[in-house]
């Protein structure tokens, strides 16, 4: 399958495990994004793929209870 090689692929290039790929998808990149944001030489202060992943990861895990708190808020003030 096309769409698997390309996850192949970029599990190749990027270092990643299949786990790092399960957390891509669950994000929702596509493998094509991955390979883009890998560090060139010249970008030593870049996270590797690995990293700036689970940076995403716990961003957005931060994020959940802070919008079901507004929507939340927003549910009372209605009533």
């Amino acid at each position: 399958m096309y769409s698997e090689q390309m996850w192949q692929n970029a599990k190749k290039k990027c270092r990643l495990n299949d786990a790092d790929i399960a957390l891509a998808k669950r994000l929702g990149l596509t493998s094509q994004s991955l390979i883009k944001n890998i560090p060139s030489k010249n970008e030593p202060w870049n996270a590797p793929v690995s990293v700036w992943l689970y940076e995403m990861d716990a961003k957005q895990q931060k994020k959940t209870p802070q919008r079901q708190k507004r929507r939340s808020r927003q549910d009372t003030s209605e009533n």
